[in-house]
């Protein structure tokens, strides 16, 4: 009758949660205690729930229990199929009383709204670094301070201490690519390579801004590679010679310097070059300006 009368009698004595039943309060009471005594015995993932054990098993099992029954889409998890399904109703039923954003996830307005409070509260007792979701705290603690790396892919054995970053990294194997763009053809394997296209190529929105000089991008790692011309930090660093760079890509093409691979390849004849600069100056003498001859 408690799912009905609403009455909650047992009451955490660390924070304001209750509930209506024991063990609902029992499996609280872990996020305060830290116990997690169900263990993953494929990968030593360790967790303080047997739901969320059972959940996490799927990641190497590979099962997808939740299907969607308007398209081909299925998912190991049922909110992850909640999720996808507002794709075909179209429903946004989640309102910011702040700035009037709409989304169909109550998950995406929580997170959404931190935008406004600004509140990250969860910290790190090892280091300065705090958070805005819990989860992203523990998965901070396992990558920086424990070297902890629990989820492995069951294909070719990459380990990675987040949860999402598995994820991602199992769609390098199925090339499965969920995430469609409604205003052209472009499909991506991640949520987040979906939504800089959007606004890259169709709001034209850059929220990614430069506090020293007002650059704005819409991309994250395009503002963290502008950054290193601020901070003049040389990430890539040549094994050959004294060489470095801020930029991934300038140390591919002063590699070949070393190798002499001709990368370069004309459209219009054989030629081939070193270096990009060589390649255009072909094409402008040879192609584009050719010479006058009687």
């Amino acid at each position: 009758m408690r799912t009905h009368t609403g009455v909650k009698p047992y009451k955490c004595d660390q924070c304001d949660y209750s509930a209506a039943w024991k063990a609902s309060l029992d499996r609280h009471m872990t996020q305060h205690t830290g116990d997690k005594p169900y263990m993953c015995e494929e990968c030593g993932h360790r967790t303080a729930q047997r739901l969320t054990l059972s959940r996490h098993m799927r990641t190497h099992t590979g099962e997808k229990p939740y299907k969607c029954d308007q398209c081909d889409y299925s998912t190991a998890w049922k909110t992850s199929l909640n999720k996808h399904m507002a794709k075909h109703t179209g429903d946004k039923p989640y309102k910011c009383g702040e700035c009037g954003y709409k989304t169909a996830y109550k998950s995406t307005l929580t997170r959404h709204i931190r935008i406004h409070t600004g509140g990250k509260r969860y910290k790190c007792d090892q280091c300065d670094y705090s958070a805005t979701y819990r989860r992203h705290l523990a998965e901070h603690i396992l990558d920086k301070h424990t070297g902890d790396k629990p989820y492995m892919c069951g294909e070719c054995g990459f380990r990675t201490a987040y949860r999402s970053a598995l994820v991602n990294h199992m769609r390098t194997h199925t090339g499965v690519k969920h995430y469609k763009c409604d205003q052209c053809d472009y499909s991506a394997a991640q949520k987040g390579h979906l939504d800089q296209h959007i606004m890259a190529k169709h709001t034209g929105v850059k929220p990614y801004m430069c506090g020293e000089c007002g650059f704005r991008t819409a991309y994250k790692s395009a503002l963290s590679r502008h950054m290193r011309t601020h901070k003049e930090e040389k990430a890539y660093k040549c094994n050959q010679c004294d060489f470095s760079t801020a930029h991934k890509q300038n140390l591919d093409e002063h590699m070949a310097k070393h190798t002499r691979e001709k990368r370069y390849e004309c459209d219009h004849c054989d030629y081939s070059a070193v270096e990009k600069k060589d390649l255009d100056s072909h094409i402008v003498k040879h192609h584009i300006f050719k010479p006058y001859m009687l």
